[in-house]
């Protein structure tokens, strides 16, 4: 991790802080998902707005595999700050998956400390297939790629699928190549998703360039099942995906992303980021649609997001902050707030 060579953004040179508002100048490294990603998107437009209005901090942009490894990195002193879900903290909680095994190796505990938006999940088939795959189960036995093994829009689909008892062929597949490899059939589906609501993905977008894809819903029983095991659903409107996805309407799976840092970022410093984002949030929704869930409501983004994992991982006291002030916090939560510095 340490050799692979982080994409600086800088936004200007370092100046002196307020002796009220800062503390000592520092880098951060900062990782997110890989180039081409959401979460290289979103990290790469926050760190510049960062960089340019907390002149003691500078952000460096690290892309990752996916964002369980930027959790890892963390979590052993190779980062500074991470890109993390609920999908990931539940995993890290209770020991499974991509985290089995690993709680021998943290040397610092992770914190939640900024939630930016949801990603909401799903899948795409062939447009000329419509008469075939009419719901999610229909798929098994079929060679699917669900996302990067990695990543955590696949880790949640693959959950989903786990739960409806979708038994496909998982085919690891370059993002760059997944339209193409759907238009010639060597894939019958690939994951779709959107984030906050308001777009999707850079590969998304290029992969509508090889091939017409369609959205495949859950069947309304299939939605059921998973709202019974626990999944969040939502309606997602077509329009987002500015093309034809051949449905009135997008029936999706979210869940919750962030941008956190630990608690080597002291409480004043992380709760004036908090307050640095709001001021900017219109900035930034206009770079980036990423940012629209918290230009709407970044307090009720950041409720929404702490109760997704309020019982898997403690608060940063700079965020819990934020939410008093805010009006956001739930006392109940007290007891849920990391020891801070």
């Amino acid at each position: 991790m340490k050799r692979i060579l982080p994409l600086l953004i800088v936004a200007g040179f370092l100046l002196s802080a307020p002796p009220d508002a800062w503390s000592q100048a520092r880098d951060i490294k900062w990782g997110t998902a890989a180039v081409g990603s959401t979460g290289h998107r979103a990290l790469t437009v926050l760190a510049a707005v960062l960089n340019r209005e907390m002149p003691s901090y500078r952000v460096a942009v690290l892309p990752l595999p996916g964002a369980i490894l930027t959790m890892k990195g963390y979590a052993t002193g190779d980062l500074d700050a991470y890109y993390g879900a609920d999908i990931g903290f539940y995993e890290l909680a209770n020991d499974i998956n991509r985290f089995k095994g690993f709680k021998a190796q943290i040397k610092r505990p992770l914190v939640q400390s900024f939630w930016l938006y949801t990603v909401e999940v799903g899948v795409a088939i062939h447009a000329r297939d419509r008469d075939k795959y009419r719901k999610w189960r229909d798929l098994s036995g079929e060679p699917v790629f669900t996302g990067p093994l990695p990543w955590d829009v696949r880790a949640h689909l693959e959950r989903a699928f786990g739960v409806l008892g979708v038994k496909h062929r998982y085919v690891n597949v370059d993002l760059t190549t997944a339209g193409s490899l759907l238009e010639k059939g060597d894939i019958k589906a690939f994951i779709t998703y959107t984030n906050a609501e308001a777009g999707t993905a850079p590969w998304i977008i290029e992969a509508s360039l090889a091939t017409d894809w369609a959205i495949l819903n859950p069947t309304p029983e299939e939605f059921d099942q998973l709202r019974k095991a626990g999944f969040r659903t939502v309606e997602v409107r077509p329009e987002v995906f500015k093309r034809n996805v051949h449905v009135d309407k997008v029936l999706y799976l979210p869940f919750y992303y962030g941008f956190h840092v630990g608690l080597e970022v002291p409480d004043e410093d992380a709760y004036k980021m908090l307050t640095v984002i709001e001021k900017h949030a219109a900035e930034l929704a206009k770079s980036s649609s990423d940012f629209e869930q918290v230009r709407k409501d970044m307090p009720g983004m950041q409720r929404k997001g702490v109760e997704s994992s309020i019982d898997l991982v403690p608060v940063h006291p700079g965020l819990a902050r934020y939410m008093r002030e805010r009006g956001v916090w739930d006392p109940k939560w007290d007891g849920r707030v990391a020891r801070g510095r």
